[in-house]
């Protein structure tokens, strides 16, 4: 991987609140997982119908300073035709999505499953966006369009971030749209706390389960 940013001490009350978040994570993550269990094993149902192969799909993601991690999601694509690596970006109308796909992916439900993720630490439920290594914008690695791309990865990734909560998610062909989502990464960063993430939890929420922005 790229130039990887050494980990930094944090500040006491910095700690305390990351300390906070973890807890959160941990109750909300298995609070979700046992209140959202018939929708999981209903939505499981719907992709086996639809299409041959497993529910759910591992696909290999960037976490903390840069370590490698398998990130869970429902499958959205047939069986045949998913790209392991995540490199090639979906795009509207891709031809590879099938019709509960879609709407898993319209409703961001295809991310739930990550929870599981959350539960075991390898992701929070806000941080930045995981992307899959050698990740693509435009017709470019990110870390050439970026050169400080991988100070995001100085904190866990997560299942939504302050980018996609302004809109800043899906298709990365625009490298001025791309470049966005990592300085919203590097803001969130910044000025994490507590009551930022609340905030963005909202929002995602309202947008993405509510108003069906996914992609």
């Amino acid at each position: 991987m790229g130039n990887d940013p050494a980990p930094q001490p944090e500040q006491p009350r910095r700690q305390v609140a990351l300390a906070i978040k973890r807890i959160f994570d941990v109750v909300a993550s298995a609070l979700a997982l046992v209140l959202l269990a018939p929708l999981v094993l209903m939505v499981a149902i719907a992709i086996r119908i639809e299409s041959r192969g497993p529910a759910l799909f591992r696909q290999k993601r960037e976490g903390l300073h840069g370590h490698a991690f398998m990130a869970f999601k429902f499958r959205s694509m047939r069986l045949e035709v998913c790209d392991a690596s995540g490199v090639a970006h979906t795009v509207k109308g891709d031809p590879r999505i099938t019709r509960v796909g879609a709407f898993l992916r319209k409703t961001s439900i295809d991310e739930l499953p990550q929870l599981l993720n959350v539960l075991i630490g390898q992701m929070s439920i806000v941080g930045p966006r995981p992307h899959v290594p050698g990740m693509l914008a435009g017709p470019q690695p990110y870390r050439s369009l970026v050169p400080y791309y991988d100070h995001r990865l100085s904190m866990l990734p997560g299942i939504t971030g302050w980018a996609q909560a302004n809109g800043l998610r899906g298709d990365a062909s625009d490298p001025v749209q791309a470049r966005a989502r990592i300085d919203h990464d590097l803001a969130y960063i910044e000025n994490f706390s507590l009551m930022l993430d609340l905030r963005i939890l909202v929002k995602t929420i309202q947008q993405e389960f509510f108003g069906g922005t996914g992609s």
